[in-house]
């Protein structure tokens, strides 16, 4: 975003902000929301840390002020907000989804629409503290391990095989040991965890993909058409396709393409095949 135009979201005084501060009182980071209390929603209209204080945890610990915050001092359970490409991955790690379901008729009008960002929303839970969700995580992993270890023998510790006795390792047969051998081990599971989940080019056509949606002109394919705002497109498109389908068929090792589809149910002279055309060029180079 330009400096002009991030200083008008962060100024605006229908707007508010938190901000993380560390001495001698340099900001590191930062939230601007708007709140719409008679809807019962606010939008994050700016989320930011500087690019040396990342992945260190401040994000979250932002994230989870802001909750915490907004539901002490207002009616708000929901937040929604647009998210690029770079930043989608942040806000599913802070509860939001792609699964909008508070209804269209709250939001729209109150939130600015940003061409090539992600809608996102996040519900709220009413019995969480969510500064508190670290320790209570710890607390519930706890409990779970102290039910598991009278069912468990994870925590017993066998003596090596006698073959090793004197520090000389020889290969010798898994199963005649007998602690692996009560446990049902079979040469066979062993092959079978070994076995890669994905094809030997998953990793690559993961980069691919994420360089496509990442591209200029990907912005018309990054989620599925909406039937509410075009109606008739499913009567056109037999075989509807966009690239976060072609994420979850990535996953599932099958693919597919959206171009033909765009052609045909689009005008050729209109801004999305023009997007669709200059998209393909990026991919065959």
């Amino acid at each position: 975003m330009p400096k002009d135009y991030i200083a008008r979201l962060v100024y605006d005084h229908t707007h508010l902000s938190l901000a993380i501060c560390k001495m001698p009182l340099e900001i590191i980071g930062g939230i601007t929301f708007k709140e719409v209390r008679h809807r019962r929603f606010a939008e994050i209209v700016f989320c930011a840390v500087s690019s040396d204080q990342q992945v260190k945890g401040y994000g979250a610990h932002l994230m989870a002020h802001l909750k915490d915050y907004v539901r002490a001092t207002s009616p708000v359970m929901q937040f929604l907000t647009y998210a690029d490409n770079y930043a989608t991955g942040y806000f599913q790690k802070q509860g939001f989804t792609k699964e909008i379901t508070l209804d269209k008729s709250i939001w729209t009008g109150y939130i600015k629409d940003y061409e090539g960002g992600t809608l996102m929303q996040c519900s709220m839970l009413p019995r969480i503290r969510y500064l508190e969700v670290g320790r209570m995580l710890l607390k519930q992993k706890a409990c779970v391990l102290a039910k598991l270890r009278p069912l468990s023998r994870n925590h017993i510790v066998h003596p090596p095989p006698p073959q090793w006795a004197n520090g000389i390792v020889t290969l010798i047969d898994p199963l005649s040991i007998p602690a692996i051998r009560a446990t049902g081990w079979s040469p066979d599971m062993d092959e079978l965890s070994r076995q890669p989940r994905h094809g030997p080019h998953f990793n690559e056509l993961r980069r691919f993909l994420s360089k496509i949606q990442a591209h200029k002109q990907a912005w018309p394919f990054l989620s599925s058409v909406n039937k509410d705002e075009v109606p008739d497109y499913y009567n056109f498109i037999e075989s509807p396709m966009d690239l976060s389908t072609m994420e979850e068929r990535l996953e599932n090792d099958a693919y597919s393409t959206p171009n033909r589809n765009c052609r045909q149910y689009n005008d050729a002279t209109t801004v999305l095949p023009s997007a669709g055309q200059s998209w393909r060029n990026i991919c065959i180079l």
